[in-house]
């Protein structure tokens, strides 16, 4: 395993926040592409395939590595930036991409390894290895939307993820187990038993609003949960703003609009 880079950091923001991590000289900090929001003079940015924890790892290895991202759903490159300045330290900021806050995680505090939602990872020290974790049964996790494929970061170094809307962090016990919306899962530690089920009764998995399926987790262990999945915000914009759409939802004349009431055509 790649030595992890020890590095400082500051988050700024309540609810659109981003990180600034502080660089010394030769250290080095990999993010995914777009999340730059700034970088001081003296950092070299470089963007190259999979997630660059290996070191001399060959173009076959830098292959394998690029293309875990891309089952992930994430690009196939990621970006690093080093503090190529002789003295000094450096810094460099990453903004989060929708509201919610950011989670700094000490993996080398949680046994060297994480399991995250696919979207959830922002940045981290140089030598963080970003892999891929399956769901054990493939036949349901096939089709269960977002908890299927998840990243797997090892090491012992600092990584970022990032949760949307309100972030809970609970605790489990051993064998106490939560039921969970698939996307509402911002990332567990792999002591967590995960799996993912199927809503009991038709009626119940058609008409309730909530999906086909939704995962369970059971302790020991702990979990990041997220109130607002990207994927449910996006989710709500499209309906709103599709044909079916009203532009008057949620005033105080509710759906039928005020063009209706005043007989409008």
């Amino acid at each position: 395993m790649a030595q992890m880079h020890e590095v400082d950091f500051h988050i700024y923001g309540e609810d659109l926040q981003f990180v600034e991590v502080e660089l010394d000289p030769g250290e080095a900090a990999v993010a995914e592409a777009g999340t730059l929001m700034y970088m001081e003079d003296g950092i070299e940015m470089e963007t190259i395939f999979g997630d660059g924890s290996e070191k001399k790892s060959g173009f076959l290895g830098s292959l394998l590595g690029a293309g875990k991202r891309l089952l992930t759903g994430e690009s196939l490159f990621t970006t690093v930036f080093l503090n190529r300045a002789g003295r000094g330290k450096r810094k460099v900021a990453f903004a989060a991409p929708y509201p919610g806050k950011i989670i700094p995680v000490q993996l080398g505090q949680l046994g060297g390894e994480l399991i995250a939602q696919k979207d959830s990872f922002l940045a981290a020290a140089k030598g963080v290895s970003l892999g891929i974790a399956f769901q054990k049964k493939l036949g349901t996790g096939l089709f269960g939307g977002e908890g299927f494929i998840m990243q797997r970061l090892q090491g012992d170094g600092l990584a970022f993820i990032h949760a949307g809307g309100t972030l809970h962090e609970r605790t489990l016990g051993p064998g106490e187990m939560l039921r969970v919306d698939t996307g509402c899962i911002v990332a567990f530690t792999p002591t967590v038993d995960y799996d993912i089920q199927m809503v009991s009764g038709i009626k119940t998995a058609f008409f309730g609003g909530e999906g086909l399926f939704f995962a369970t987790l059971r302790g020991p262990g702990k979990v990041w949960l997220q109130s607002l999945p990207f994927s449910r915000l996006a989710g709500r914009i499209l309906s709103a703003a599709g044909p079916g759409g009203s532009r008057d939802e949620g005033s105080v004349l509710g759906s039928v609009g005020l063009g209706s009431l005043l007989g409008d055509e």
